[in-house]
């Protein structure tokens, strides 16, 4: 499997920023680390050797960056104003820097999708239904779409524009929203087993549908907890059956 490391220092994030590319051909995945993670995290995990397969086989690119996360909401010395404000500035180095990495590596008309899970997933949603136009869809896992779950009780407007599950209900817009309506490749997914949160990607489905987003709710079984087999076990099957 060919394996590149790459970094550059991040003007948004005004930090030197690392992303790993796993694969030679494909439609590109980019993953979001769960919690405080690295961008070697999935392959630590074996994530990546889960879907070594299709990888290999040229169906999939994959690409994997660094969390700010310590950095914004789960930093508890920082006033919520400027973990906000970093969360933001995150947004901004994967729109103006990843994404152009991304597109340098593959081509323009390489479609993009996001993947993550736990906090990654929150990120993975976002980033997508904020820029359907630079992103086409989104595998997210075991994840919570209301940023506010993350805030301590502090909201403002980044937190707003940074909370699916607050600013899709006032989406309405003629750019962004029939290209979110037209993606096939939204799915939404979640075990009912330890520490998981089914009701959270319930509950966002239903928005979802409310809106007239097409999209796919799987929900796994008790067997599958909040933890790492539940998504070596969700994203090679989603590759593999949904792509």
């Amino acid at each position: 499997m060919n394996r590149e490391l790459f970094g550059w220092h991040s003007p948004a994030l005004n930090k030197h920023m690392e992303i790993v590319t796993y694969g030679h051909h494909g439609f590109a995945l980019l993953l979001l680390p769960t919690a405080a993670a690295d961008y070697l995290e999935y392959e630590r995990f074996l994530l990546i050797k889960s879907i070594e397969k299709y990888i290999n086989e040229g169906k999939v690119k994959v690409f994997s960056i660094n969390s700010i996360n310590s950095e914004s909401w789960l930093n508890s010395d920082m006033h919520p104003k400027h973990k906000a404000i970093r969360h933001q500035q995150f947004n901004d180095y994967v729109y103006n820097e990843v994404i152009p990495h991304i597109k340098r590596s593959t081509s323009d008309e390489t479609p993009i999708y996001t993947s993550g899970a736990s906090l990654g997933a929150l990120h993975a949603a976002n980033l997508f239904f904020k820029r359907p136009d630079l992103i086409s869809g989104t595998i997210a896992m075991s994840g919570n779409y209301n940023l506010s779950t993350y805030t301590k009780g502090y909201y403002d407007d980044d937190v707003y524009f940074n909370s699916p599950e607050h600013y899709l209900p006032n989406l309405n817009d003629n750019k962004y929203l029939p290209l979110i309506q037209n993606s096939k490749h939204i799915h939404i997914l979640t075990g009912s087993g330890s520490y998981e949160t089914p009701e959270a990607s319930q509950r966002f489905s239903a928005l979802l549908h409310s809106k007239g987003i097409p999209h796919e709710l799987d929900v796994w079984g008790p067997d599958m907890g909040h933890d790492w087999p539940t998504w070596r076990a969700m994203l090679p099957y989603y590759l593999e059956t949904r792509f």
